[in-house]
């Protein structure tokens, strides 16, 4: 089984922070598992930015160039508005009217209560990046922390939604892509179908519910990626991490 950088109980953390509802052991590893796969694809963007300069250390213009190369890799939106490394690019911050922050004020701009707890992502991204060979300056690690602490909130609210609405019919299939680019291939009708309807009880979040809320924050290669993947740990679950329903 597949090593996962951010442990399920750190998951399960996260979607207590979102919903109080319950999430079996298999939705948890399966949550962790896309995670990973969004990490994994960011950070060998990074790599592969470094390398053109001869570097293994990454920093945050690494980052700024894989998501300039790869639009897949823009996921957990929220995180990029306070990270001084995205911020940094339009130099002026404003307010939700639209109105510039002058500077003496923005040293006390808060961040979102799903970015506060990103450092609880730092062992999990420092075990990814040694897993990939890199390592990164502090600047970066704190960015893919909010990385993955944004997108996993995301994804926990998607899959509640999914829950309370009794799949993702309301979603439809949006295609995503530049206008000269060739149409993509349409997402598999029997993945989408199985996750259109879900079955079982409005109390918990099972991993069918997470892979639904997938397609819905995530899409492309990526998404194709992250749904194969998910599907691969969830065969062995440990009989430590507890019972099926356990939060």
């Amino acid at each position: 089984m597949t090593a996962e950088p951010f442990k399920p109980s750190l998951v399960k953390a996260v979607f207590r922070d979102v919903t109080p509802l319950h999430v079996s052991r298999s939705a948890a590893w399966a949550a962790a598992s896309v995670t990973r796969t969004v990490l994994t694809e960011i950070v060998d963007g990074a790599r592969r930015a470094a390398a053109e300069q001869s570097r293994r250390k990454l920093i945050p213009g690494d980052l700024i160039s894989a998501t300039d190369r790869d639009v897949e890799l823009e996921v957990g939106g929220t995180w990029y508005e306070h990270s001084p490394t995205f911020r940094s690019r339009t130099g002026d911050l404003y307010d939700a009217d639209g109105v510039l922050v002058p500077l003496r004020q923005r040293r006390g701009t808060r961040t979102p209560s799903a970015v506060a707890g990103a450092h609880r992502f730092e062992a999990g991204v420092r075990r990814l990046l040694r897993s990939r060979g890199a390592t990164a300056v502090p600047a970066m690690v704190r960015d893919l922390d909010g990385i993955a602490s944004v997108f996993l909130t995301d994804l926990a609210r998607g899959a509640a939604v999914v829950v309370r609405e009794g799949g993702v019919k309301r979603f439809g299939t949006v295609v995503l892509g530049a206008p000269d680019e060739a149409a993509a291939l349409p997402f598999p009708k029997d993945v989408l179908g199985a996750l259109s309807t879900r079955t079982g009880d409005r109390r918990t979040v099972g991993r069918d519910d997470v892979l639904a809320a997938t397609t819905m924050v995530l899409f492309g290669d990526l998404r194709q990626r992250a749904l194969t993947e998910a599907k691969v740990p969830t065969r062995n679950i440990p009989a430590s991490t507890g019972n099926e329903g356990d939060v």
